[in-house]
């Protein structure tokens, strides 16, 4: 008897093409909600060794495509908000990097598990899938962005936020 495996449930928008320009809101979650990254003090973050190798994960991301930036983001103890932005590519390049949601999230949660994932021996530092969400106008955008900043201000009102974690 063969065993069957469950089927992951799609979680992206049906239909939509991740690699259209636009702004899209990120939340990536380490496995198991473990403070991985550092700890807040006094309403900073405070990274630690692997809060700045994710860190620099993050920053190498706009020198890997050419139509992608980082507009801000925020590194948490166990999970990093961020706003993505696909710019239309107004050049050809003949041999280009696919620039979409899951790819680009993809290959960073890759670089930072290369790095970090050696110290808990290759073990997954993150949970398998990511939150997206599509910026669709100002206000929206305005919000999202506010919500990163004072993100660990507002660390105890987190749903990420365990107090026995």
């Amino acid at each position: 008897m063969q065993k069957e495996f469950p089927v992951r449930k799609n979680i992206r928008l049906k239909n939509y093409d991740y690699s259209s320009p636009g702004y899209y809101f990120i939340t990536i979650g380490t496995k198991n909600r473990v403070y991985l990254f550092g700890e807040i003090n006094d309403g900073n973050m405070s990274l630690n060794e692997y809060g700045n190798i994710a860190n620099d994960e993050l920053l190498k991301i706009p020198s890997r495509y050419d139509n992608v930036k980082i507009d801000n983001y925020v590194i948490m103890p166990n999970h990093i908000h961020m706003i993505v932005v696909i710019e239309q590519m107004e050049r050809i390049n003949p041999f280009p990097t696919k620039a979409d949601i899951p790819n680009i999230i993809g290959k960073y949660k890759a670089g930072v598990t290369r790095i970090v994932g050696n110290a808990f021996m290759r073990s997954a530092i993150w949970q398998i899938r990511f939150h997206d969400h599509i910026i669709r106008n100002k206000s929206e955008y305005d919000y999202i962005y506010q919500y990163i900043d004072e993100n660990p201000q507002k660390w105890n009102e987190d749903r990420y936020y365990e107090k026995n974690t």
